[in-house]
Parts: C-alpha cells; structure tokens; sequence
C-alpha cells in the first residue's frame, strides 16, 4: 500500500506539479486465531505533504533548499530572481522572506521536493494579467516562464511602515505552488469590485491579484484609535481582483 496519497494535479506546457499527503499505516487489531502473520492496518492521512515535479522537455523553479531527490534527465542551476546588484537582492530577500536565488531545472524527468508541515496549493496562471502578490514566504515552486520579484509598497501608514512593506510578487504563464497554512478547502477567495473595500487584518491573508489597490496600516488613523481597535496590521484592497484569506489558520 502506498504511503502517499495524490491530493491535486496541475499541469501546463510540459510542467506538471502533484501534491501527495503522506499517509501512515496503523495496526488496529490482529486476525483471530493467534496468527501472527495476519494484522489489519488503517491508513490514516498525516499532516505532511509533498510536492512532486515531473518535466517533458521543460524547466521549473524550486526553492533553495527544497529538492529530496530527483531522476531523468535533468540539469540543475542556480537563478537569480532579479536583475538587482547583491545588495538590493539581499535587501529584497530580507524585506520579503524569500531567497534571492532558486534552483532551475531543465529538462526530462521527475523531481521530489522535502516534506512539509504546510499545505501546498497549485494553480495555473495565464499571463501578467494573472499576476499575484504573496504571504512572505509563501511562495515555493513555478514554472520558469513565471518570475519571482519583490513587489515594494508605497501606500504603508505610520507605526506600521516597517511591515509588509514589501511581498513576492508572480507574474507570467505556467504552473506555481505556494504553501499554505491551510488546506484549500479552508481557503475564502473574495472578489474586490470597483466601489468596494475589503479589509483584511495580515494574519490570515495569502495572496492577492497584483492589480488591487492596497493601503497597509491600522484599521483606524491615530495612534490611540488603533490600539482601541484592538486590530493591528491590516489590508484595505479597492478595486476589481481577488484576495485569498486563511481563516482557520490560527485555529
């Protein structure tokens, strides 16, 4: 019996990502008749998961770090995600949570990448138009047609200006994975409409369309209102896109 159980599937020019659960198999009693030999077990899901990569002829980009072991005919890289000098790519790491630099490989064959605590949520992207501004640390595996830059706000208010100032940002055409605090069936995506506001405090949020207009800061003006508030960090997104929030995340 396998130890792993396939959750999603993505797949696109020659890319294809798979997220398997890890299952563990327990002995919950043993035949009658004193056989030994003869055990019942019940696989049980475990809360690790694990990405699988398989390449026709293609490239992906994983995270520094994140490769177990791999096969076929493939050869790795190292990247820089931006055409940044050293330190504004260390700065950028730093502001954002993510590595400068990824792994890039080409070719045929399947990559395994370590086990996780997290969840990973896969999805395809289509263009810029589909462009997406991340969780720090959110972002994990793409294709090579999609990049990876740092995306720095410029509408970040009082006490909180040192705080989200800036996030990973994806754009282009291909298949990515992100982790995820929770499954993504615990995941609400609202839609932001021209006239509207959503707000959204930072704990719980996991990405959103990179068109959004955001203002980053308390939920009220004022230094005492804000801490009246009892809220902290908050997103306040107008305009027509999408937010992705993890409300069971601190469950």
């Amino acid at each position: 019996m396998s130890f792993r159980a396939l959750v999603q599937e993505e797949s696109r020019d020659g890319v294809t990502f798979r997220v398997h659960r890890l299952v563990r198999k327990k002995l919950v009693g043993s035949a009658s008749g004193g056989d030994a030999d003869l055990v019942q077990y019940a696989v049980q899901p475990s809360d690790c998961h694990q990405l699988e990569i398989v390449l026709d002829n293609a490239s992906a980009l994983i995270e520094p770090g994140a490769l177990q072991y791999s096969y076929g005919s493939l050869k790795p890289e190292i990247i820089r995600h931006e055409n940044k000098g050293f330190f504004k790519r260390q700065a950028a790491s730093a502001a954002t949570g993510e590595s400068a630099y990824a792994t890039k490989y080409t070719g045929t064959g399947t990559i395994w990448c370590e086990p996780v605590r997290k969840h990973f949520i896969l999805a395809t992207m289509e263009g810029d138009a589909d462009a997406l501004l991340l969780d720090d640390r959110a972002f994990y595996a793409c294709s090579a047609d999609i990049s990876l830059s740092t995306h720095m706000h410029k509408k970040v208010a009082g006490m909180f200006s040192g705080n989200g100032l800036a996030q990973p940002k994806i754009a282009g055409k291909g298949v990515f994975a992100v982790e995820s605090p929770v499954p993504v069936d615990e995941i609400d995506d609202v839609s932001v409409t021209p006239g509207e506001e959503v707000v959204v405090d930072g704990d719980f949020m996991l990405m959103y369309s990179a068109s959004l207009d955001v203002d980053l800061g308390p939920l009220v003006s004022g230094l005492r209102n804000a801490m009246r508030s009892g809220e902290g960090f908050v997103y306040k997104l107008r305009g027509n896109g999408t937010v992705w929030i993890t409300p069971t995340s601190q469950i």
